[in-house]
């Protein structure tokens, strides 16, 4: 911004100023103090009034100007065909600040509109409010999933379901949660995710919402149709044979009774089949008690106990309880637990039961090579969560069956269940944590269980 002509009228004003006041300076010592005197007296006078009246008509129009910025009201324009040349340049100077600023102003509402528009029409609903609970955004995909046309306070969401308006104040950045609604008939699992803000000094939350119900029930479908198909082939591999010998020994007999025979006694050898045959049956028909009993504590797993264990304490007494397995299959066991005062909020019982069947796949896991090796770790994650993890340098899983591993009933041990691994990840579930497995073959194998 150009200030030389403004500077210079000051300037000339100043001189003339200091000019009139020299000369009455000098009046005053040579006693000539006549009506010239006075006239000068009058010259300053007017000289310093005009010079207030520059001073006062430029700090206006500053003053004016950054008035209009504080506000942000852009619409004022200066004009800039003033007899005054100084003030037309400093006006249009003016205008022009005034013109990028409404340039920019323009540009960030586009943006913003830009912006408006993504939310309202993306497929995730999406709500933002404050502390207060009074609501900003609400975008059409929340609207359709909820039902609703417009809500000022997330409160206004109760009369609907008291449990989802207490979840959205209860996430906190981060946080996730499934809640289940019945709108009008029509039954909609939701996944709520939430995300803390701060703009302007005020505190704000976005929560996100979406249907996952028809996944829900893709996945559930899919998980029947691998238990049916565990279920039929186990079912299948007990009865069959159950039902083949029952059938050879009542043909047998029947056989026997048409020609006569009935009165007659056995023989030995007839005996020793029937004997046979009949405790081929009783195995087989164990064998389908335990597999049905299997399926009911998978199916009955008791609601968790929760207190405060030490982790170092767990590990090592599980360890000491499997310490005649471990040496005799020649197998090292490295635990370590950072920091050691490590503790888990957990049912001990429960989470025992889970280490034990972990620790007990990690000592099958290995081949005939030596160095055989499994570590028992506790430690804080990257997400400062309390996580325990048992991996072994066995013969690791391959891809295909580690992809099953979970699903009840799927056991790649020639002895094995089936149920360890999937009881063991409900047993996490149901304290709101998870199991993670990684895997490579001729690696080994580690399960992490995350609370």
């Amino acid at each position: 911004m150009d200030f030389k002509g403004f500077k210079f009228t000051i300037s000339l004003r100043m001189a003339g100023i200091l000019l009139t006041m020299y000369i009455l300076v000098t009046l005053f010592k040579s006693d000539a103090y006549t009506l010239f005197s006075v006239l000068v007296i009058l010259i300053l006078g007017v000289q310093i009034v005009a010079l207030f009246k520059t001073l006062d008509k430029s700090h206006d129009i500053f003053t004016s100007f950054t008035e209009n910025l504080k506000f942000r009201d852009f619409s004022q324009k200066y004009p800039t065909d003033t007899p005054d040349e100084d003030q037309n340049k400093i006006n249009k100077e003016f205008n022009e600040i005034i013109n990028q600023f409404n340039k920019v102003k323009k540009e960030r509402e586009a943006d913003f509109q830009y912006l408006k528009n993504i939310v309202q029409h993306v497929g995730i609903g999406l709500i933002t409010f404050n502390k207060k609970g009074d609501v900003q955004i609400i975008n059409t995909a929340a609207k359709k999933l909820l039902k609703i046309n417009h809500i000022e306070n997330i409160q206004d969401l109760s009369s609907m379901s008291e449990s989802l308006v207490d979840i959205f104040l209860r996430l906190k950045t981060g946080g996730r949660d499934l809640v289940k609604l019945d709108l009008s008939g029509d039954i909609i699992q939701l996944a709520v995710y939430a995300i803390e803000l701060t703009l302007h000094n005020e505190e704000f939350k976005l929560i996100s919402i979406q249907n996952i119900q028809s996944e829900l029930e893709e996945k559930e479908m899919e998980a029947w149709q691998n238990l049916v198909r565990v279920l039929t082939h186990e079912i299948m591999n007990s009865v069959t044979p159950i039902s083949s010998l029952a059938n050879t020994v009542e043909e047998d007999l029947k056989q026997q009774l048409q020609n006569g025979e009935g009165d007659k006694i056995i023989s030995s050898e007839d005996v020793e089949d029937i004997h046979l045959a009949i405790q081929t049956i009783q195995k087989r028909s164990a064998g389908l008690i335990r597999f049905v009993q299997d399926f009911r504590n998978l199916t009955h797993i008791p609601k968790p106990k929760l207190k405060r264990i030490s982790a170092k304490e767990m590990i090592n007494q599980i360890v000491m309880l499997h310490k005649k397995e471990i040496e005799k299959n020649n197998v090292t066991i490295n635990v370590s637990v950072e920091p050691e005062d490590l503790t888990i909020n957990a049912d001990k019982e429960l989470i025992e039961q889970v280490l034990i069947n972990l620790l007990k796949n990690a000592i099958q896991a290995f081949d005939e090579h030596t160095n055989k090796l499994v570590e028992i770790r506790a430690y804080f994650n990257e997400k400062n969560r309390p996580a325990i993890a048992v991996k072994d340098n066995g013969a690791g899983i391959d891809e295909e069956a580690l992809h099953k591993i979970f699903i009840p009933f799927f056991t790649t041990k020639k002895h094995g269940s089936g149920i360890g691994l999937s009881l063991s990840k409900q047993i996490m579930r149901q304290h709101q944590g998870m199991l993670a497995v990684k895997s490579k073959i001729d690696e080994g194998t580690e399960f992490e269980l995350r609370f």
